[in-house]
């Protein structure tokens, strides 16, 4: 399978210069510079690709990151920071030509401010481990991906990273306050402020989501809530998936906002109730989950307008978690389907991408063609209050072509969000995964003015070079492959 080539200028200096030059700065112990020590770094969770960095580095002061940047500017090697690797979209992929720099020794809770409601963190302190340590404060931080008992704050910054309460609490951006980033020149940065707002531009904002192509997120200062007074659970079974995603907008419409509304199809049902026992409708062609959380006041009175809408919408059956353990098995499901679904499949490729909520339902029967032509089962689990998908594609990678196919039916499921008005992400990135459906999203006015960005922050196309935006050269080449409405939107581009 084809990926991303280096297209830096200058080759790299070979692996035993760059550890001399590592060695300076770090322990022995801490360079790792041969197959066996470095194959561990090879891919994130994206496991589809593969690829071994040249050096895996293991700072563990900020002082040795930047020294570290400084290095790689001065060797012209290509830098890659990783956090956990539980990223789904290749953006922590190495390069064999580069070093990959592992923030894993940085896990400590620096500081925690009841009283402003915030905690400042290391980059490899996991998303769980936050709400953690702030429980017996009964906060808690509300971004929560299903991969948070394993995340890390700094991924989650550097993705813009999401969770099943997104909804109603927002993504990462909008629950931080302030980054300390090491930039390509080793300049240690503070990006944003304790206060609610800041002069200036807004490279908070820009920072987050920039998949390490900016700078290497080193501190991040988070909000915390106030966890609520009551949380409910309804989960409404459906016997058509058009009723149930029809259901979610009328949810919204209402004017309620959940904690959480999220949204199985069939075979993740069937996969999750093997795999955790939740107490799933097996048979129902959708399920809906929706939570509703603040006072109890306000929660009975949204539980009864939600049940409303729900029973209007034609479910079949309907559940009010009875206690605290339902609540918590209903949402287990939830957060293990990825892994339920990976039960059923040797393989599975989880696609991310956005559409508005009134498309939901066109969407899904158009996912369901795609899975007819294609002959690869698709199983469908999501963020459906805010539209986000994630379409599992089963395959089996022993069988020659099927990754292929697999790609590419990913590929057009990404287009057609962007054909009904969304986006190739929510919350995975573009990484090297989507990189060449950025050429469908945008044109190449809007990617030079990208380019122009990273060029601001780093001229030497050093930091993870290669992905989430590509080159108007690459996408000259994807057009040529790929017509877009009937005319290529890169005609006769030759370089960028």
């Amino acid at each position: 399978m084809a990926t991303p080539a280096d297209d830096l200028s200058t080759p790299a200096p070979s692996r035993d210069m760059v550890a001399v030059a590592l060695r300076r700065i770090l322990p022995d112990e801490s360079v790792l510079a041969d197959d066996e020590s470095v194959r561990p770094y090879e891919c994130d969770g994206l496991s589809a690709y593969r690829r071994l960095p040249l050096i895996v580095a293991l700072p563990n002061t900020v002082e040795q990151v930047c020294e570290i940047a400084r290095c790689c500017r001065d060797l012209k090697v290509p830098l890659v920071a990783r956090g956990a690797g539980t990223g789904l979209s290749g953006g922590a992929l190495p390069l064999e030509n580069g070093v990959l720099l592992s923030l894993t020794k940085f896990t400590r809770i620096l500081d925690i401010d009841p009283a402003n409601r915030t905690a400042r963190l290391q980059p490899g302190v996991r998303n769980l481990a936050i709400s953690e340590a702030v429980s017996h404060l009964d906060l808690y931080y509300a971004p929560d991906p299903s991969s948070q008992i394993a995340c890390t704050i700094g991924g989650n910054v550097a993705e813009n990273s999401g969770g099943l309460h997104c909804l109603k609490y927002g993504l990462t951006v909008h629950n931080i306050l302030e980054l300390k980033v090491v930039t390509i020149d080793g300049e240690l940065v503070t990006i944003g402020g304790q206060a609610l707002d800041a002069a200036g531009y807004d490279l908070l904002a820009l920072m987050t989501g920039s998949e390490g192509l900016l700078g290497i997120i080193v501190e991040v200062t988070v909000k915390l809530l106030p966890k609520p007074e009551c949380a409910k659970v309804i989960m409404a079974s459906f016997d058509d998936v058009e009723k149930a995603a029809d259901a979610v907008g009328n949810i919204i419409a209402r004017g309620i906002i959940p904690g959480g509304l999220e949204m199985m199809d069939n075979k993740a049902i069937r996969a999750a109730e093997d795999y955790v026992h939740a107490g799933y409708d097996t048979e129902a062609a959708a399920i809906v989950l929706c939570e509703l959380d603040g006072t109890p006041e306000e929660v009975d009175d949204d539980i009864r307008r939600v049940e409303e809408v729900l029973q209007r919408g034609g479910c079949t059956d309907l559940q009010l978690a009875r206690d605290e353990a339902q609540r918590m098995a209903f949402w287990s499901g939830r957060k293990a389907a990825f892994p339920a679904v990976g039960r059923i499949s040797p393989d599975y490729y989880c696609m991310d991408g956005t559409i508005p909520r009134k498309r939901l339902g066109t969407v899904l029967n158009r996912i369901d063609a795609l899975s007819e032509e294609s002959g690869l089962r698709i199983a469908n689990v999501f963020h459906a209050g805010d539209g986000n998908l994630h379409p599992l594609i089963l395959y089996d990678g022993n069988k020659p072509g099927e990754l292929e196919l697999a790609e590419e039916v990913g590929g057009k499921i990404l287009e057609l969000c962007v054909e009904v008005g969304g986006t190739i992400t929510g919350e995975h990135g573009v990484g090297i995964e989507k990189i060449n459906q950025m050429c469908v999203q945008f044109n190449a006015q809007e990617l030079t003015q990208f380019h122009a960005v990273k060029e601001a922050f780093d001229p030497g196309r050093l930091l993870n070079p290669d992905k989430a935006v590509p080159t108007l050269h690459r996408c000259a080449e994807f057009g040529a492959m790929h017509v877009h409405k009937g005319n290529s939107k890169f005609p006769n581009i030759e370089r960028f």
